[in-house]
């Protein structure tokens, strides 16, 4: 090893700072998932989606980001939570995905910040990756072993299911590699079935042109196709997640910055149709939501309501826009 500050002393920071898995790969070009970034985007799978489709060269290649880059340290943070309360109204209610009930990030960015600044002090350069399409993140994390690639995609932690968002630091620190992770999910493909739109084709391909989670966030009309599929949900998709059978291993998080902020998990679309975009742009100050914009959030509340049991404040509300 060719730093004198051990990983283990890093892994007990990252930890100690709110970091739920540790993981280390070798700051190398991401060659093979390259290839199926192009592949993806060649036969059109991607739908609109930029992020790190949008220059491949870049997010397979941590040297972009940090030009002698030896090793990358990857963590891992749960952001699962339970949905508690009942909602009694007659109103018609929505759906938030729960990655987008609070700004997870903060918390994650701040174990990352708390190793990072260890190898600062150190005398190492180091960079942070979060939520950034300078690098595919969960390619990372599997490469640092901190879990498998599941049959809808998203990366799982042994033991501990998918309910994690990810980030890196990129250093020119040198530090021995972990094996990628040997899990699988066998025969189980209870999440195929279970996408409301068919969007996981089959296991590990997934059409970003059927996803919910993406269509919610992309620009121009939604796909009248898949309008009826999207229901009550305003912003992402869980149910891939939900019926995965590992993610029954998921440990609530107790810290106060995750608590379910303006009942986002139960938010009226009425009152939400009616907001103002100042209005708008003050709730859901923190939130990814805000990164939808005003205008797709009004579009997806609309084909909420249209879904919704038809009332005369419903039809009401539509007409004033």
């Amino acid at each position: 090893m060719g730093s004198s500050l051990s990983m283990t002393q890093l892994r007990q920071t990252g930890l100690e700072h709110g970091l739920d898995s540790i993981g280390v790969a070798k700051a190398e070009i991401f060659a093979s998932t390259r290839d199926d970034l192009m592949s993806r985007k060649e036969k059109g799978l991607h739908g609109t989606m930029e992020f790190t489709y949008r220059n491949p060269e870049r997010s397979t290649d941590p040297s972009r980001t940090l030009k002698d880059a030896e090793t990358l340290i990857v963590g891992a943070r749960s952001y699962w939570r339970t949905q508690s309360g009942t909602v009694e109204t007659n109103e018609p209610i929505g759906r938030v995905a729960l990655y987008a009930q609070e700004d997870h990030y903060q918390q994650l960015r701040r174990g990352l910040e708390a190793i990072a600044g260890l190898l600062k002090e150190h005398g190492y350069k180091a960079r942070i990756l979060v939520d950034d399409n300078a690098l595919v993140d969960r390619e990372a994390a599997f490469r640092a072993g901190i879990g498998w690639y599941g049959k809808n995609t998203n990366l799982l932690l042994p033991k501990r299911g998918s309910w994690f968002v990810l980030g890196t630091v990129v250093t020119n620190a040198k530090y021995d590699p972990q094996n990628p992770h040997g899990g699988s999910c066998g025969s189980c493909e209870q999440c195929i079935p279970a996408c409301p739109t068919q969007a996981i084709t089959s296991a590990g391909v997934l059409d970003a042109n059927r996803c919910l989670a993406w269509l919610v966030q992309s620009e121009g009309q939604f796909p009248i196709e898949f309008r009826e599929a999207l229901g009550d949900r305003i912003y992402g998709c869980d149910d891939c997640q939900l019926m995965c059978p590992w993610n029954k291993y998921s440990k609530v998080t107790n810290e106060h910055d995750f608590m379910i902020r303006n009942n986002l998990h139960k938010i009226s679309l009425l009152e939400s149709f009616k907001m103002s975009k100042d209005k708008f742009e003050e709730v859901f100050n923190g939130s990814a939501i805000l990164r939808l914009g005003y205008e797709r959030w009004l579009r997806n509340i609309a084909i909420g309501l249209g879904n919704a049991k038809k009332s005369k404040a419903i039809i009401a509300a539509l007409k004033t826009r």
